[in-house]
């Protein structure tokens, strides 16, 4: 059985939002009650809708920003503030846009050594100079690209650089967020066959944060899909898309292109506007857009559980 690389359980994030003399701050509770494990090898992707909480997600298990509430183990030990600066090898993040992500005054060679530096003093400049040309290597990059300054290369090859860079320190989960949406589709096709070579010569575990349902399809083990900073569906990525229990997951899941005629399903549009999350609804989030909403729906929030996967929803899909 692999070892569980990141455990998280009930894990929040709030912030303070406006204030001033006359008026106190609001809360934005951007992330709240949101538990999952991955182990090593395995791939969770979290999906949603822009402003669900995925980007929060992706900064309090990076150890960006300290979680307001719930616990967060990485490798077995508890990620607490004083722990981080030897947490931080274990965990990496690639970005969404691989030319803002990289510093476009260094060569290749020198932002892939940079990691090095900085956390392997005792390593000479010849070794550092040698595992940046491996990894270089390793992902699919020529050696004389280790003297090119970023703009130099294409949006692929970029993110080819960013994935290296995240790779330098050998961690153990990578965070990836929205890794592919801003290549074009056949460069997204590479850099996902990429990804899943990595992780199957490294045994890598993958947080997969994307929008993209078709590109989830290929890459994920498991989904959680979530909806204004809460869980609201988890379960492996076959009885999810199979057979979807959370209205909100189904609404997504009739909104993703499919190649196949014969597998066309009726498209569910959502009416209404995503809610404040300074203004939660009471009761389930999604009732205000849900067309099995009942009474019950407004009154109560419904606890994520139930079978053959957990769905947060009172009157789930058959």
């Amino acid at each position: 059985m692999s070892a569980t690389v990141v455990t998280a359980k009930d894990l929040g994030r709030d912030y303070e939002v406006g204030g001033g003399l006359f008026s106190d701050a609001g809360i934005v509770r951007a992330v709240a009650g949101t538990s999952f494990s991955i182990e090593a090898g395995k791939t969770l992707a979290v999906v949603g809708e822009s402003g669900c909480g995925k980007s929060t997600l992706a900064r309090l298990v990076t150890l960006i920003e300290e979680p307001t509430s719930g616990t967060l183990e990485i490798d077995g030990r508890s990620a607490t503030k004083p722990d981080w600066p030897s947490l931080r090898t274990d965990v990496q993040i690639v970005f969404q846009d691989p030319y803002g992500s990289l510093n476009l005054r260094k060569r290749v060679g020198a932002i892939l050594e940079e990691p090095l530096k900085i956390n392997r003093p005792k390593m000479s400049a010849k070794e550092r100079r040698a595992a940046a040309k491996e990894m270089m290597r390793l992902v699919g990059l020529r050696e004389e690209h280790y003297d090119r300054y970023p703009h130099m290369f294409s949006g692929g090859q970029r993110q080819r650089v960013a994935v290296a860079r995240a790779l330098m320190l050998e961690p153990k989960l990578l965070v990836l967020d929205e890794p592919v949406s801003a290549l074009d589709l056949s460069i997204q096709s590479q850099i996902l066959n990429l990804l899943n070579d990595l992780q199957e010569r490294l045994d890598l575990a993958y947080l997969f944060i994307s929008h993209d349902l078709s590109v989830v399809r290929h890459v994920a083990d498991d989904i959680m899909v979530m909806y204004l900073g809460r869980p609201v569906e988890v379960g492996p990525k076959d009885e999810v898309f199979a057979a979807p229990r959370h209205p909100y997951t189904k609404a997504l899941l009739s909104a993703t292109p499919s190649a196949e005629p014969s597998s066309r399903r009726e498209r569910i549009k959502l009416v209404g506007e995503l809610p404040s999350p300074m203004n939660v609804p009471p009761g389930c989030p999604f009732a205000p857009r849900c067309w099995k909403a009942q009474d019950k729906c407004r009154a109560e929030r419904p606890v994520l559980e139930g079978e053959p996967h957990p769905a947060a929803c009172f009157f789930p899909e058959a």
